[in-house]
């Protein structure tokens, strides 16, 4: 992406940000996932974009159930008991460890919160996060509120996005709507390839918090379960123009039915994401807002002189 979209003459990360959010209005950071950052990351990203300007913030790792690159441990968390596998990433940690990621995540991303540029926290658990069997749906709700709880202190929206169809499948999806509304969480619709032999999430649009929250990994069967060197690898994806008309009607009603909705480009091959994002917006038309920032150059905005019902969609990579 860097080679492809940004100009050769932005040499560094504080110029490409604010090109980049001169176009878009919100991105999502998913570097967080891999590991906690510096309060100073988030300091720096709340200085270099405008006023409006949106973060949305991938949970670490740990906080979904996700095994960590021991490596990567803040240093806070390396005095916890926890498992240690034959790869060298961390699982099973104790209960005051999780606790106290989420407490050194919240503490990370504070300067978003006070510069009012926090968007969503999205929590994206692993398939094996399922509502499979009475026992481990139970688990797993328990979980949910737990972790909602834990990220209190952030404010934020908790984007709850499953990898497991067990959670919208016959009577069940009714059911996990109902709780994700009842306690104010945001189920995160998707787009990503279909397997008649794999668990993979169908394309639901459903809002069932103020904001709905939609990404769109691509459709590469090839790559999406392989071990690949990248995540731009694995979301090798450029979608057509019919793809993303597919997905008019189904935003157009988030948007209705949400006071806020997003859009976010996850297949972050080359400029593949970025691209997407504008044509996306040319799909939508009138119920997009227009950005946060003006553009510096003689670029369109993917969203200028575009107004509508309430103005409440924005898209992001």
């Amino acid at each position: 992406m860097v080679e492809r979209y940004y100009p050769r003459a932005l040499s560094s990360a504080e110029e490409r940000l604010r090109y980049y959010a001169a176009r878009f209005d919100t991105v999502e950071v998913d570097s967080v996932f891999y590991g906690l950052p510096r309060v100073e990351y988030a300091e720096r990203w709340a200085e270099r974009t405008p006023p409006g300007f949106i973060f949305h913030v991938k949970a670490y790792g740990m906080m979904t159930w996700h095994e960590v690159d021991e490596r990567s441990l803040h240093p806070e968390l390396r005095g916890y008991a926890y498992e240690r596998t034959e790869r060298g990433r961390v699982r099973l940690p104790e209960p005051a460890m999780l606790e106290r990621a989420f407490g050194l995540f919240a503490e990370a991303i504070e300067p978003l919160r006070r510069a009012g540029k926090l968007g969503g926290v999205l929590m994206q658990f692993p398939p094996y996060f399922a509502a499979s069997d009475p026992t481990r749906l139970a688990r797993h709700l328990d979980y949910l509120e737990s972790a909602q709880a834990m990220l209190e202190p952030t404010g934020a929206t908790m984007l709850v996005e499953f990898r497991h169809p067990s959670w919208v499948t016959g009577a069940q999806r009714a059911r996990t709507m109902r709780f994700l509304a009842d306690h104010g969480m945001a189920y995160v619709s998707v787009d990503a390839p279909q397997f008649p032999e794999r668990s993979t999430m169908p394309p639901l649009a459903e809002a069932t918090a103020p904001w709905a929250y939609v990404r769109m990994h691509g459709r590469n069967r090839e790559t999406y379960f392989a071990r690949t060197a990248s995540a731009a690898d694995r979301f090798d994806w450029l979608y057509s123009a019919e793809e993303l008309d597919e997905w008019r009607e189904p935003i157009r009603r988030l948007a209705g039915q949400a006071e806020r909705t997003w859009v976010m480009f996850n297949n972050c091959r080359y400029d593949y994401a970025p691209r997407n994002a504008r044509e996306m917006a040319g799909v939508l038309g009138d119920v997009v807002a227009p950005r946060a920032g003006g553009a510096s150059t003689g670029e369109p905005a993917p969203s200028a002189d575009r107004t509508g019902p309430g103005d409440q969609l924005g898209l992001g990579v």
